[in-house]
Formats: C-alpha cells, sequence, structure tokens
C-alpha cells in the first residue's frame, strides 16, 4: 500500500483560514444596523411566502423596507471608515 502525503508542510496558515482583522471587524460593526434590518426584512417576506398576505403582513413589510432604506441611508451619510479609500 502506497502512503500519500504532502511533500511539504505548510508553513503559514492559508488565506481561508485568517481570522478577520480590526479593520474588517470595526467593518462589520459600522453594517451591523444595516444587516439587522435586512434580516428583518427578509424574515418578514419568508413569513408572507406561504400564505396570501393580510394587512399586518404587509405593514410589516413595509415597515422593514423602510428600516432598511433609513440604515443605507445612515451608512452612506457616514463616509468612507479609516479602512476604506475615500
Amino acid at each position: 500500500m502506497k502512503h500519500i502525503g504532502t511533500v511539504q508542510a505548510a508553513v503559514t496558515a492559508a488565506e481561508d483560514d485568517r481570522e478577520p482583522t480590526a479593520a474588517e471587524l470595526d467593518a462589520i460593526e459600522a453594517e451591523m444596523p444595516l444587516i439587522a434590518a435586512e434580516v428583518d426584512l427578509l424574515d418578514a417576506q419568508i413569513t408572507t411566502l406561504d400564505r396570501v398576505p393580510n394587512e399586518l403582513d404587509t405593514r410589516r413589510v413595509r415597515r422593514a423596507r423602510n428600516r432598511v432604506l433609513a440604515a443605507r441611508r445612515t451608512l452612506a451619510n457616514q463616509g468612507p471608515t479609516a479602512g476604506e479609500a475615500a
């Protein structure tokens, strides 16, 4: 039986195995309100998939869309962060 192995051991971690940098974590933190609003919108839309949307469902989706738009506007008005190019 022939053993198959690597010729050379990896010296550094693969690009996929690295941890996020502080700048990347800060960017994620800055976008969290938008991410949360988009998750709420997706949840509201999924709720209406398997039934005919009633008035409450329609309002819930509309309010979730408005929260997403407000979060996007706020994020766009903040301008570039320290880690981004101007």
